[in-house]
């Protein structure tokens, strides 16, 4: 857990969505994507999709743009429409320089899966990822799924009726360091910071749900939006990847009112994250810029991202006294403001306090953050989501948190931050149990465009 935007307690939403407008897209509407040709065979699920996927999805209608057009520029946000007639949200812009899913405010729900690609070779490995671009075009526009005729299954498993919905949804693809092997000949390709999550002292790994070569994140307005659009991908890439673990998520809305939602341990969760508004703080500490030393050319767009999932032990976490919590974290439960603030956005003062009077000096957010100019180059991009899995095997409830950053370097930002935080109180009422490093790949710039298309040109 960290603070720069630390889970659980000092964690900051995005100051907004940004963007620009994306470039114009090219091809048949997103509304009447070809229909996919039948064939048998393990590449069947490559050639079968790939007519949709890559052709089937200009964007159509309007849609709320988060890519940006010049990192020298700082983006804004550009809202062309407002809810769709069925309430749902608009379409997010697919194209553009960086992944569109990373910038702005976590959704209502999202989905995490991690794959193993099963993708025989160089060739199937570059098609699995243009099929899983064009499923990506085509879901994030929404559109009529083609006939398929009689005696055929149909295209679309029918969770969101007979017209597919943008709902907001977006698509983040990353890799992880095991596609880097000897199965693709991209050892030498492998970005600078990318490794195997890093175990630390208070971690209870389990190695079943650590790694894997790929990510993908899934967030919409609504669970079936996301449900839908996993089975969808998980269809056409049936034979080119495998899932390894997933864990589904959501973020809950500001309570009692504001723009701060609250996790399972009660308290404000988004608070103290970088400006987004800001293209210069985004290209320090976000993106991978062609300037960015020791990193591959092909990682420029690029950001580090890194999975924690985090068991809350609630039902002891409940059971402390309130004072006790906010000491933990440092902030108070019902305000969310700093122990020495009047309201959530207020900036704690350690200057002011050095021995720890007011904030104490274990606090999470004084850790995780403290203040310094020696840390400032440490702050990370932070997304949260709340899970429940239920009860555990002994009867516990099982809730928890769905950490996710973006950073430019990983050593420098999240294992700084890290290990700053290891043996903090409130390690006796949280558990690490899975996640992985991976690279979230470069935008899909244009119709032309695919995740990855730089690693393997």
């Amino acid at each position: 857990m960290s603070e720069p935007s630390g889970p659980p307690g000092e964690v900051t939403p995005a100051a907004g969505p940004a963007g620009a407008t994306p470039p114009p897209a090219s091809g048949p509407p997103a509304s009447e994507p070809p229909a996919p040709e039948r064939t048998s065979g393990r590449r069947a699920f490559l050639r079968g999709a790939l007519g949709a996927g890559l052709a089937g999805a200009a964007a159509a209608g309007a849609g709320v743009g988060y890519a940006i057009g010049d990192s020298r520029t700082a983006p804004t946000v550009q809202l062309t429409a407002g809810l769709a007639e069925s309430g749902q949200a608009p379409a997010v812009a697919f194209h553009g320089r960086y992944q569109a899913g990373i910038l702005p405010d976590p959704q209502r729900q999202t989905a995490v899966i991690s794959f193993n690609v099963t993708a025989e070779g160089r060739g199937e490995l570059q098609e699995l990822l243009q099929t899983l671009t064009g499923r990506a075009r085509f879901l994030t526009a929404g559109g009529t799924p083609p006939p398929m005729g009689i005696n055929a299954p149909p295209s679309d498993s029918g969770v969101l009726g007979p017209t597919v919905i943008a709902d907001g949804l977006t698509v983040t693809v990353g890799v992880g360091s095991t596609l880097f092997d000897d199965r693709y000949g991209l050892a030498k390709l492998r970005p600078a910071h990318l490794t195997p999550m890093l175990p630390f002292p208070d971690d209870d790994l389990d190695e079943t749900q650590c790694g894997g070569d790929l990510i993908v994140q899934l967030t919409a307005g609504s669970t079936d939006t996301v449900l839908h659009a996993l089975r969808d991908i998980a269809r056409h890439t049936r034979g080119g990847m495998q899932v390894q673990w997933r864990m589904d998520g959501f973020a809950s809305p500001p309570r009692p009112a504001g723009s701060t939602p609250r996790n399972l341990m009660g308290f404000m969760d988004g608070i103290a994250n970088p400006d987004v508004r800001s293209a210069r703080t985004l290209d320090h500490l976000v993106w991978v810029t062609p300037s960015t030393a020791g990193e591959p050319s092909w990682t420029a767009g690029g950001s580090y991202l890194v999975v924690r999932l985090i068991r809350m032990f609630v039902e002891f976490w409940d059971r402390v006294d309130v004072f006790e919590q906010e000491n933990m974290i440092g902030r108070r439960r019902d305000t969310g403001a700093p122990l020495d603030g009047d309201s959530e956005f207020d900036v704690p003062s350690y200057t002011q306090d050095p021995l720890g009077a007011t904030v104490p000096l274990t606090a999470h957010i004084r850790l995780a953050n403290p203040r310094t100019p020696q840390t400032g180059s440490s702050r990370i991009l932070r997304r949260g989501w709340n899970y429940d899995l239920g009860v555990d095997q002994v009867g516990d409830l099982n809730q928890g948190l769905i950490f996710t950053c973006y950073q430019q370097d990983i050593k420098r930002q999240f294992e700084a931050v890290q290990k700053r935080l290891i043996g903090e109180p409130l390690v006796d009422y949280i558990s690490p149990f899975g996640g992985g490093y991976f690279f979230a790949l470069p935008g899909v710039r244009d119709t032309s465009d695919y995740y990855g298309r730089a690693l393997l040109a």
